[in-house]
């Protein structure tokens, strides 16, 4: 038994160390007063400063984020109403059609997505590439998401608090606002994290989707790393990564918080 415990140990060490070892590799030269990634010279603080000068980029940053904000939104308030209604759905048949066209979205390549929305910008909708075309699509790809989310919140709902509301004279807005709402909490907070996360490092559906004159940080380092890599692109990526780890952190701190509050609560 403790062989095995060792095992598995050194096997999860060893993953973690494959995943991360590349990253410490960039965030280390991020800070290399050379101009490459082949020798450490010395430490130096000019890339960060060459990155927030950098106006072009600092702008795309700005960018990237709006999206991801704009489109957890939405999605989230979309999605949130879409879960309601599926798992409200009385036939079992059409709820499991709804389900699965839900789940194919979330295994469908991101090329094929992305492909999927160029065709249908360029020819069905009168949508100009750039920021609109990118946040539908984004809206799009990250509603499946927040559904899947939300529906096990649903699940864990006690149905005999909604009759009961039904019986005592309430209407269908405020069980909504009073029972639904707030024991999804969890979820929605959840599917707003997940949603904003994929929307601000994707790549395969925004480089289909982008126009001229609108870019993300995701796109703008595949552009960026074509013509040489950079060292403000380091100095990006640094600052991205400790960005999301902050948003986990923050994450976990509110599953936290809403964990003690039930317990205080007998829940």
């Amino acid at each position: 038994m403790t062989k095995k415990i060792k095992w598995s140990s050194m096997y999860l060490w060893f993953i973690f160390l494959v995943m991360y070892l590349p990253i410490g590799y960039l965030i280390f030269y991020s800070f290399n007063a050379g101009g490459d990634m082949t020798s450490f010279t010395g430490f130096t603080w000019e890339h960060y400063v060459n990155l927030f000068q950098d106006q072009r980029l600092m702008r795309i940053v700005m960018d990237t984020f709006i999206l991801a904000l704009l489109s957890a939104s939405i999605a989230t308030f979309i999605g949130t109403f879409g879960a309601i209604f599926i798992f409200y759905i009385k036939g079992y048949g059409l709820k499991q059609t709804i389900l699965s066209l839900n789940n194919i979205l979330l295994v469908t390549p991101d090329v094929m997505i992305g492909a999927s929305f160029l065709i249908l910008f360029s020819t069905l909708l009168p949508i100009k590439l750039g920021f609109w075309s990118v946040l539908c699509a984004h809206i799009a790809f990250s509603i499946p998401i927040v559904v899947l989310m939300v529906l096990p919140q649903l699940a864990e709902i006690n149905q005999n608090m909604i009759t009961a509301a039904q019986d005592l004279g309430a209407n269908s807005l405020q069980i909504l606002k009073h029972i639904l709402l707030p024991n999804l909490t969890k979820g929605i907070i959840s599917g707003i994290f997940m949603a904003f996360t994929f929307s601000l490092d994707d790549f395969a559906v925004t480089f289909f989707v982008t126009g001229n004159g609108f870019s993300t940080i995701a796109v703008e380092v595949y552009s960026r790393a074509r013509t040489g890599i950079s060292l403000e692109i380091n100095a990006l990526s640094t600052i991205m990564f400790i960005i999301s780890i902050l948003l986990v952190l923050g994450h976990y701190y509110i599953q936290l918080t809403e964990r003690k509050l039930d317990k205080k609560k007998g829940v």
